[in-house]
């Protein structure tokens, strides 16, 4: 009887890419493994093609580990495709013909893609690593000030706002430290009962009095 080996290579979702991976790695996972993170994750980054909506990225200090998945790729994808494919998904670059080269000292602004070996049985895990760019003490207010901002503008119209992606993350379970504050603070500020609601009234809203 053959012994099953381990996966030998993955990457690790814990934010969007749970929900949309983009075609070209969708079309090479094979399986998925629900986990939590290696490492501590918090919204501590704006994203600009999402109107400034903070994001989920790993973080040194603050955060905590959170619920995620590892998109197990098929046996015949490697190492440097894969690097480059997430890479590709991670600079809204899908479908072209650029190829990942890593950065010997990445700035805050450069995506990095590092590899956390054996975790969850899978040989070799890729995950993404870009700075923080919020310049001061993060809290729940200023998260929910800068999600209510991008739902307001174009992130908003195209359904990529920090609101929504705050809800995404929620129905996926994933909870940082400062996720109750965050979400209770965009509550707080719309006067409403729900992050659903809140969507629904800043939608409305954005339609007459749009930010861009």
């Amino acid at each position: 009887m053959t012994e099953k080996q381990n996966p030998k290579l993955g990457i690790l979702a814990y934010g969007s890419l749970i929900d949309d991976p983009g075609y070209e790695i969708f079309e090479v996972i094979k399986s998925r493994i629900e986990c939590e993170t290696p490492f501590n994750v918090e919204f501590a980054r704006k994203s600009k093609t999402r109107s400034d909506a903070p994001t989920l990225i790993p973080v040194d200090n603050g955060g905590s580990k959170v619920n995620a998945v590892i998109l197990v790729l098929k046996d015949e994808i490697d190492i440097e495709n894969a690097t480059t494919i997430l890479w590709r998904r991670e600079c809204h670059k899908v479908g072209s013909k650029e190829v990942y080269v890593p950065k010997n000292k990445p700035n805050e602004n450069q995506i990095d893609i590092k590899i956390w070996l054996n975790h969850m049985n899978v040989e070799k895990v890729l995950y993404t690593s870009i700075g923080c760019n919020i310049d001061q003490p993060i809290t729940g207010e200023i998260l929910a000030d800068l999600a209510i901002q991008s739902i307001l503008s174009k992130a908003g119209r195209d359904e990529r706002d920090g609101v929504r992606y705050l809800l995404a993350a929620k129905l996926n379970e994933i909870t940082t430290v400062l996720s109750e504050e965050y979400e209770n603070q965009i509550l707080s500020k719309t006067e409403t009962k729900s992050l659903e609601e809140a969507i629904e009234q800043l939608d409305r809203k954005r339609m007459f009095y749009p930010l861009e």
